[in-house]
């Protein structure tokens, strides 16, 4: 990994350093890593910095580059790649806002700068109404187009509604994480994340270590808004999380849809806000999406739906498993079945933390489940 992929995360990493401070530095001084090796006055002159910022990133910047370093061998370790705005990977919707991060950690499969990316978000605590919209919206755009990535939080209600649903219909599906790659928050939604890390993406701005803290959730829903063409509202309180994305998206000239309901209806309120207020266009059915962006159906989807139903084994997706590693902890689990996280940290002569890393990489690969109480076992 390189000395300015390094400095990036360590000054991430220090208090106060957000990410237009960041670019300010990087700006400055041509480099982060030069920022990294600045004095303390020198820091000091760059705009948004400060004295008090400059000593802290002086007195703090050793611990930060040792977090750094650590940070780059968790993500070797668990297939997770670092990008910056310097690589061509870096989605290229993100780049282009004012706030992009500098560093974002992602792991999965799908491409993130597809030719169209649709984000689907709405209240956690949604209806049979919703449920079923969000599942129709996201099997006509598969209809439409294999290719189209459906982006979401992974939260509990519409969220991971819509990831199940592209899921199921083949499309692939990105969740964009409050937290650290190093645990899945709800843990109720682990097996559909390491469905998503197989068959789309886990991606986060925040380090390994994060907690899923409420202020990381509204900062995350910039990202859920920057990675799309269009963004979806399904039901929406007149306070939520969902309205606060879609004005992440009109603040990125990006579109926004809402989806109606009844007047009498808490959870349709913010959606009829948006609606009313002309910060969102009205969407009755799945295929005006596609037709309000001028999407076509592909030649190539056309093709394939006109061909026989029942796919062919080449074009089926591989549902090769991947082989269970020898490990610590596989070996414990295969030995005494069901164990608690603190029994296997005690049994393996490994922490916590590093007992939890192999837990997530082996649930990500569909090897283990959670039971109630903290317990895990291996599913073959």
């Amino acid at each position: 990994m390189d000395n300015e992929r390094i400095a990036l995360i360590a000054l991430k990493r220090i208090y106060g350093v957000g990410d237009m401070s960041l670019r300010w530095l990087q700006k400055h001084f041509g480099s982060a890593e030069a920022a990294l090796g600045a004095t303390a006055p020198q820091l000091a002159e760059v705009e948004g910095v400060g004295r008090e910022m400059a000593e802290r990133i002086v007195a703090e910047r050793d611990e930060a580059l040792r977090h750094a370093e650590q940070e780059v061998r968790f993500a070797t370790d668990h297939a997770i790649r670092i990008y910056t705005l310097a690589d061509s990977d870096y989605p290229n919707r993100l780049r282009a806002c004012l706030d992009a991060p500098p560093v974002i950690y992602y792991r999965g499969t799908a491409d993130l700068n597809v030719a169209r990316i649709v984000s689907i978000v709405g209240t956690r605590r949604c209806s049979d109404y919703g449920t079923n919209l969000a599942t129709r919206i996201v099997e006509e755009l598969a209809a439409t187009d294999a290719s189209i990535v459906i982006v979401s939080g992974l939260a509990y209600g519409i969220d991971v509604c819509a990831h199940r649903a592209a899921l199921r219909t083949g499309l692939p599906t990105v969740g964009v994480l409050a937290h650290g790659l190093d645990r899945i928050y709800p843990a109720t939604h682990r097996a559909t994340a390491a469905d998503m890390a197989l068959r789309g993406g886990l991606l986060t701005d925040y380090p390994s270590g994060t907690n899923p803290v409420p202020e990381n959730f509204l900062r995350r829903n910039r990202l859920i808004a920057a990675l799309a063409d269009a963004t979806v509202i399904i039901e929406s309180p007149v306070r939520s999380g969902a309205l606060s994305t879609a004005a992440y998206a009109q603040g990125y000239q990006r579109r926004v849809f809402a989806c109606p309901g009844r007047v009498t209806d808490e959870l349709s309120l913010g959606c009829l806000h948006l609606i009313a207020e002309r910060r969102a266009r009205l969407l009755s059915s799945p295929a005006d999406l596609c037709e309000m962006m001028a999407w076509a159906p592909s030649e190539k989807r056309v093709q394939a739906t006109s061909s026989a139903s029942t796919p062919s084994t080449s074009q089926r997706p591989s549902t090769a498993e991947p082989p269970l590693p020898d490990n610590a902890v596989t070996r414990v689990l295969r030995a005494k079945g069901p164990t608690q996280i603190n029994d296997l940290a005690r049994l393996t002569d490994l922490s916590v933390r590093e007992v939890m890393a192999i837990l997530f990489d082996l649930e990500m690969d569909g090897l283990v489940a959670t039971l109630p109480g903290g317990m895990y076992k291996l599913v073959r």
